[in-house]
C-alpha cells in the first residue's frame, strides 16, 4: 500500500511513525492529516522521511541543477552538501544542461534528503524544440526518473488549452514558470490540450506504482507585483484543487503549488486563506513570494520577508531563493545564503503557527548564554556557526560595539544575576 492508504487503515508504518516523533505529535494526529490530505510524508529510499503540511513545521525545498550555460555536475553535488549541511528538508534537481539522466543519478545517489524534479526540462532538452515534445517522450521522462529515485514530481496541469489563450494581453510577465511555459508552448504550437490534464490517469497510475507525491505546480504564478492575482491564478488552484482531490482518492500524496512569485506583502495572509478553503487545507509550496521586484541581488532577503509571512499564514512548504535570483545560475555560496535566509523565514513563521514551543529552544539556550557573555556556547546554538566568529572571535569578552560599558555587566550588577 501506499502511504497515504497507510494512513487511512491507520497501520502504524515506521515512517507514519517516525514522522509522529519527529514532530512531536500522536500517531492519530499523523494518520488524520496524511489521510485527509492536509499532510504529506515524501520518502527517498531507507532515508528518513519527510512530513510537510498542517500540523508540521514549516519546510524548505533548495533547487540545484544545471542549465544550458553551465554543466558541473561537481558543483551541483557541491551545493548539495551544503544545503543538506545547512537544513534544508528536500532538493530540487533543475538540470537542463550536460547529461541529465548522469547528473540525476549522482544528485540521487550523494543525497540523504528527498529529491524532486520537474520531467518537462528534461523532455525539452532531449526533444531539442517545444515543436518536437511527444506526449510519449513526456510520460517514459516521467517514468525514468520515477525508475531513478526520485520522491516528487511537478507537474503544470492546472490550465486548460482554452484559458491559456484568454491570457494574451492581460499580464506585464505573462507566464514565468519554466515548467509553465515550456507546457504551454507544446499546448499552443500544436493546438492540443494540456496533456498532463489530457492523461492524468496515466500520470496517477505511475506515482502510485513508486509511491511518489505529486506536486501541481504553480504555472500561473505572477512575475511582479504589478500581475496582482487574477483569474488565472485563481483557476489554476479551483483545477489543481479537484486534481489534488482525485489524487487523493487514487492513493497519491499531493502538495499544491501557489502564491509563488510575486505578491504584495498586503494580499498575502487573505489568498493564504482562500487557498487553504478551496484546497481543503492541503500542503501549500510558496517559492518566496517576492513582495517587492527592486532589488536584484537581494532577493534572497525579500524572499525571506515574504516567506516569514506566506509560513506565518499558513504555507506549509518554502522555496529558498538565493541572491542569484533573476540573474544566474546560483553559485555554492549563493545557495548557503538563500537556504539560511529561507530557514529563517520558515523558523519566525512557525512563531506564528505554533508560539514558543521546542521549535525555539536554540532561541533560548542563545539567549541565555548571551545574557553570560559565552561568546562560544552562544555560537553552538546560532543557524550559522560559522558567520559570527567572523565578527566577534570567541575569545574576547567583550564586543566593540560596546566596549567595556556593556548593558548586560551593567544589568547583572543591578540585578544581582547569579551566573
Amino acid at each position: 500500500m501506499t502511504i497515504i492508504e497507510d494512513a487511512l487503515k491507520q497501520n502504524a508504518t515506521e515512517n507514519l511513525k517516525y514522522i509522529a516523533q519527529e514532530e512531536r505529535v500522536d500517531i492519530n494526529t499523523v494518520f488524520k492529516a496524511v489521510s485527509k490530505g492536509s499532510a504529506v510524508i515524501i520518502q527517498k529510499n531507507n532515508n528518513k522521511p519527510v512530513g510537510i503540511g498542517f500540523p508540521f513545521r514549516t519546510k524548505i525545498n533548495v533547487n540545484i541543477g544545471t542549465s544550458t550555460s553551465l554543466a558541473n555536475v561537481d558543483k551541483e553535488i557541491e551545493k548539495l552538501k551544503v544545503a543538506e549541511k545547512f537544513g534544508a528538508d528536500t532538493i530540487s534537481d533543475l538540470s537542463m544542461g550536460g547529461d541529465i539522466n548522469v547528473i540525476r543519478k549522482k544528485i540521487i545517489e550523494n543525497s540523504t534528503v528527498p529529491i524532486t524534479t520537474v520531467p518537462i526540462y528534461q523532455a525539452l532538452i532531449d526533444a531539442n524544440s517545444v515543436m518536437n515534445i511527444s506526449e510519449d517522450l513526456i510520460f517514459k521522462t516521467i517514468e525514468t526518473q520515477l525508475k531513478d529515485g526520485i520522491s516528487t514530481v511537478v507537474i503544470h496541469s492546472g490550465f486548460s488549452l482554452e484559458n491559456l489563450l484568454k491570457m494574451k494581453g492581460k499580464r506585464i510577465m505573462g507566464m514565468v514558470s519554466k515548467g509553465g511555459s515550456y507546457t504551454a508552448a507544446y499546448m499552443i504550437n500544436n493546438s492540443i490540450e494540456n496533456p498532463f490534464l489530457q492523461n492524468f490517469d496515466t500520470l496517477l497510475d505511475l506515482l502510485y506504482e513508486y509511491d511518489a507525491v505529486l506536486n501541481l505546480g504553480n504555472a500561473m504564478r505572477s512575475g511582479c507585483i504589478h500581475d496582482v492575482t487574477d483569474e488565472f491564478q485563481l483557476s489554476e488552484i479551483k483545477l489543481n484543487s479537484k486534481l489534488a482531490k482525485k489524487a487523493n482518492s487514487k492513493g497519491v500524496q499531493v502538495i499544491i503549488e501557489s502564491l509563488g512569485g510575486h505578491i504584495l506583502a498586503k494580499d498575502l495572509i487573505k489568498y493564504i486563506k482562500l487557498y487553504k478553503k478551496i484546497a481543503k487545507n492541503r500542503p501549500l509550496f510558496v517559492a518566496g513570494p517576492l513582495p517587492t521586484d527592486f532589488a536584484p541581488g537581494y532577493d534572497h532577503i525579500v524572499a525571506a520577508i515574504g516567506g516569514t509571512l506566506a509560513a506565518g499564514f499558513g504555507a506549509d512548504y518554502l522555496c529558498a531563493i538565493t541572491p542569484a535570483e533573476h540573474l544566474s545560475l546560483p553559485t555554492v555560496d549563493d545557495i548557503k545564503r538563500g537556504l539560511i535566509a529561507c530557514r529563517i523565514a520558515a523558523h519566525i513563521g512557525d512563531s506564528f503557527k505554533f508560539g514558543l514551543n521546542y521549535l525555539f529552544k536554540n532561541d533560548l539556550n542563545l539567549s541565555t548564554y548571551r545574557y553570560k557573555k559565552n561568546w562560544k556556547k552562544q555560537f553552538e546554538f546560532s543557524i550559522d556557526p560559522t558567520e559570527p566568529q567572523k565578527k566577534h572571535p570567541i575569545n574576547e569578552e567583550i564586543c566593540t560595539m560596546c566596549g567595556k560599558h556593556c548593558a548586560l555587566s551593567i544589568s547583572q550588577k543591578l540585578f544581582n544575576k547569579k551566573l
